[in-house]
């Protein structure tokens, strides 16, 4: 039977603080079990590298104690455990039975689970990193009991792996960090809308920014380089034209407009005469990713789509073009759908195609010396060469431009001088 001790003596005292410390303790054990096991490493290691200057402060505190999180569990539930068990003990002594539990219960609820988890759920890394020597002294008290548990939950559930946003997750986190969710967020409009058009251009290919081959400007390389022509080129605007051979969808190169500005319209020179650059050309399912890593390099600001024809030759195997459109999608949690993984092995396979020298390095140097190198490769050599026939197994559907695909991560459209919109017309009108 329990010892009684009758107010207001020593031990009556002793017991009443020991009440409250155990109180305390499993307050602080309940609250540190929400606050510390609710702050993912991924979280932490931000705060640690990006964060203010306290907030650094405390992370780096409390990453050393939280990467071992099924130990840092089995300790404060153990911890918390003991303190709630002893006590009912302790009350037993000063009052009635069922006063204790009445007792016991109360306290425990209010003190020790809704005001503490409160409290560490709002300031839990504030208070994890006034407290974690002291969780560390813990962890090595409870080790012998809590070590066998945590190793038998990382076989039966695995480590906790660090739980990093999927690209649709990450794209939905900006947008309500933006200034127009109404959520606090700093991010402008643009802003919000230039990081997702990045997060969604690895998703996109080339035929989804191209100009379709029926849409474009170009020039025979037969043509003349007469009045009428320089007259419609400087109408049309383009700093680049593509040239053709014998049909449009042929196009073999491209020229630079700036480079007609010695041209005498009354010579009528033929498109032969000036310099004609290669024109890369690359499938039309090439992720925009890898085009732009290619423009770049400064071989070209140009490409030429083309879709692979079956060897039959009557359809054109458009088949993967629409796959890519209309497959290529993420499910609701972001993973990449079989459809993906299936088109992004077959995308790997296609390279950019048609510049022969690339075995050099853009990397340091002055501007002038990275083009001093092979200036001259990707220039199309004409005289006493036939020009080229259009290959037999793909044919050309569009262009492509790095205007083009800036205008996909930027989603929107860029207007230069020579452009005309809407609200120009209604300016001048």
């Amino acid at each position: 039977m329990a010892v009684e001790y009758r107010c207001c003596g020593t031990q009556f005292f002793t017991r009443l603080l020991g009440i409250l410390l155990l109180v305390m303790f499993a307050g602080l054990m309940s609250g540190l079990t929400l606050g510390l096991m609710s702050l993912s490493l991924v979280d932490l290691e931000v705060l640690a590298k990006s964060g203010t200057p306290q907030d650094r402060n405390h992370a780096a505190k409390i990453l050393p104690v939280v990467r071992n999180q099924h130990l840092l569990l089995c300790t404060l539930l153990i911890c918390n455990a003991a303190a709630m068990e002893t006590l009912p003990i302790l009350l037993d002594s000063l009052v009635v039975a069922y006063g204790a539990i009445l007792i016991s219960v109360t306290l425990i609820l209010l003190f020790g689970e809704i005001i503490p988890q409160s409290i560490c759920s709002r300031y839990g890394l504030a208070i994890g990193a006034k407290v974690a020597p002291f969780v560390r002294v813990l962890v090595w008290a409870c080790f012998p009991v809590a070590y066998p548990i945590s190793k038998l939950l990382d076989i039966l559930l695995g480590h906790r792996h660090a739980s990093l946003f999927r690209r649709a997750e990450l794209k939905t986190l900006v947008n309500l960090h933006g200034n127009e969710a109404g959520k606090g967020g700093e991010l402008t409009h643009y802003e919000t809308t230039i990081i997702a058009g990045a997060l969604e251009l690895s998703q996109k290919t080339a035929s989804d920014a191209m100009t379709p081959i029926t849409e474009i400007f170009s020039v025979d390389i037969n043509s003349k380089l007469d009045r009428d022509l320089m007259n419609l080129i400087l109408e049309k605007g383009h700093s680049r034209v593509p040239v053709y051979y014998e049909q449009p969808t042929n196009i073999i190169g491209l020229i630079l407009v700036k480079n007609l500005l010695t041209i005498d319209p009354e010579d009528e020179a033929s498109v032969k005469s000036v310099t004609i650059r290669r024109i890369p050309r690359v499938p039309e399912i090439m992720p925009l990713y890898d085009i732009l890593n290619e423009f770049q390099k400064g071989h070209s600001h140009m490409a030429v789509i083309v879709r692979h024809i079956d060897k039959r030759g009557q359809q054109p195997s458009n088949n993967d073009a629409d796959e890519s459109k209309r497959d290529v999608k993420v499910d609701i949690d972001g993973e990449m759908t079989p459809q993906e993984k299936i088109l992004k092995s077959k995308r790997s396979m296609y390279k950019w195609k048609s510049f022969p020298y690339r075995n050099y390095s853009n990397t340091g140097g002055s501007r002038s010396r990275k083009w001093s190198r092979n200036m001259y490769s990707d220039i199309l050599k004409i005289d006493g060469n036939s020009l080229p026939k259009p290959p037999e197994r793909e044919e050309a559907v569009g262009i492509i431009t790095m205007e083009d695909v800036i205008e996909e991560l930027l989603q929107e459209e860029i207007f230069d001088e020579t452009d005309h919109h809407f609200e120009d017309s209604m300016i001048f009108s």
